[in-house]
């Protein structure tokens, strides 16, 4: 399953050459979503023998990025004739449903389709955060904040001569602002402007070792951590746990369960039993905002998304029905996940639906922070290391094993008090994780 939510994508690779033999099955090209590499397969035997889209490029959903023959010196026929399916003509798709195909599936509230006409904004390319992914106003906003295309250098170099990037017509691809682009938009505001006979020269831009496109995943990142920004009412709650029992639980547990599931239980693992029980007692944080009707829906499934660093950027898949799974059940299912995110393997389907995220980061020796909500979930679970310190049990000054945990959620949605029970009843499974099976 590619999944309903994908608009384009980019080429990253032919695998096969224009003229080489093709057998059914075989990897034609590799495509770039939001959050994975996904590889397309031949749907027929015959030979390539058209690449319309080179690698490297972005095309719609549905597009017809090559064309398949039966015999290798087949006449292909004009190029109005591209899209048919007779048997001596196959076709590969980029792997996206297309909006243009399926229209209906686009919501968007009346206010957000007006800003989007006024600004000339295609709703298929904005990602909405309403209730089942409907286009609200502020999600165009968010769009049209991170959407102006310019390069590392140009925007530096805007900066240091004082130039408005929004102002400045871009001419590299797609529209986007290069550094020749904001020079001669300078050099225009230097002649209606007068120079002051002491002003200093501009300062040079910094030497760039490296650019790196705002484009792909860097870019959806970007849009969707701007949008919760603006968006939510973040409100930070940290406290400190003793995860001495919780730590030696885990090491008994991978212990036990090693041989028969091939790979350790994570601290992760046990986080999701806790934050699923959590969840059920707590449904109000288990919600989300149907900002067109002015709704809190408290949701029926609990799907836990998990945060994770990966070589393509953030990625963050969805272990679904997380309550009404068992711990090994859950860490199968979280290794799977897991290991195909880190090898770009992960589908569509499975970065969308969660209900509450964790994101751990004490492999990396970090305490405590505050994590921004992933929106539209209401609230995020931030995890920091387990380190041994002094601290008082049973009225003795001894060595335990004590961790941070930080809860960020949206206060237009949750109030403090039902947030502050819902981390003291983590702490309380952390501090006693007997009581995680009851």
């Amino acid at each position: 399953m590619l999944g309903e939510t994908m608009n384009d994508g980019v080429i990253v690779e032919w695998m096969k050459a224009m003229g080489e033999p093709v057998k059914r099955g075989d990897v034609l090209f590799a495509v770039e979503t939001d959050k994975a590499i996904l590889e397309v397969e031949a749907s027929a035997d015959g030979f390539l023998r058209e690449i319309l889209t080179p690698a490297g490029e972005r095309v719609p959903v549905l597009a017809v990025v090559a064309r398949l023959t039966d015999t290798p010196d087949e006449p292909l026929g004009p190029a109005t004739q591209q899209m048919s399916e007779s048997a001596n003509e196959r076709i590969s798709e980029s792997p996206s449903p297309s909006p243009s195909i399926s229209p209906t599936r686009l919501f968007a509230t009346p206010r957000a389709r007006k800003l989007a006409e006024e600004k000339g904004v295609d709703l298929t390319e904005v990602i909405g955060s309403g209730q089942d992914g409907r286009i609200v106003e502020k999600d165009v906003a968010a769009y049209l904040a991170a959407a102006l295309k310019v390069t590392p250098v140009a925007r530096r170099l805007a900066e240091s001569l004082d130039v408005d990037v929004s102002a400045v017509t871009g001419t590299g691809p797609s529209g986007r602002v290069m550094k020749e682009d904001v020079v001669k938009a300078s050099q225009r505001v230097s002649e209606t402007k007068p120079v002051p006979s002491l002003a200093a020269p501009p300062t040079p831009p910094a030497r760039v070792l490296v650019e790196t496109p705002m484009t792909g995943v860097r870019a959806i990142i970007a849009q969707r951590m701007h949008a919760s920004h603006i968006t939510t009412a973040p409100t930070l709650l940290t406290v400190e746990v003793d995860a001495t029992a919780f730590a030696a639980l885990r090491e008994k547990l991978k212990t036990r369960f090693a041989k028969e599931l091939g790979f350790n239980i994570s601290y992760n693992d046990l986080l999701m039993v806790i934050a699923a029980k959590a969840l059920r007692r707590f449904p109000a944080v288990n919600a989300r905002l149907d900002e067109a009707a002015g709704v809190i829906h408290q949701l029926a499934e609990v799907n836990i998304s998990l945060a994770m660093d990966t070589p393509r950027g953030l990625i963050v898949p969805v272990v679904r029905d997380v309550d009404r799974k068992g711990l090994l059940d859950i860490a199968r299912a979280t290794h799977d996940l897991v290991q195909r995110t880190r090898a770009g393997k992960v589908l569509p389907d499975e970065l969308v639906g969660g209900t509450f995220t964790i994101t751990n980061l004490g492999m990396y020796d970090i305490d405590a922070f505050a994590p921004i909500i992933n929106w539209p979930e209401i609230a995020i679970l931030g995890v920091g290391r387990i380190q041994e310190k002094p601290a008082v049990y049973n009225g003795e000054i001894c060595i335990r094993k004590l961790m941070w945990l930080s809860l960020n959620f949206d206060h237009r949605l949750v109030d403090g008090g039902p947030a502050s029970r819902f981390l003291q009843y983590i702490k309380q499974l952390v501090e006693d994780p007997d009581l995680m099976w009851v």
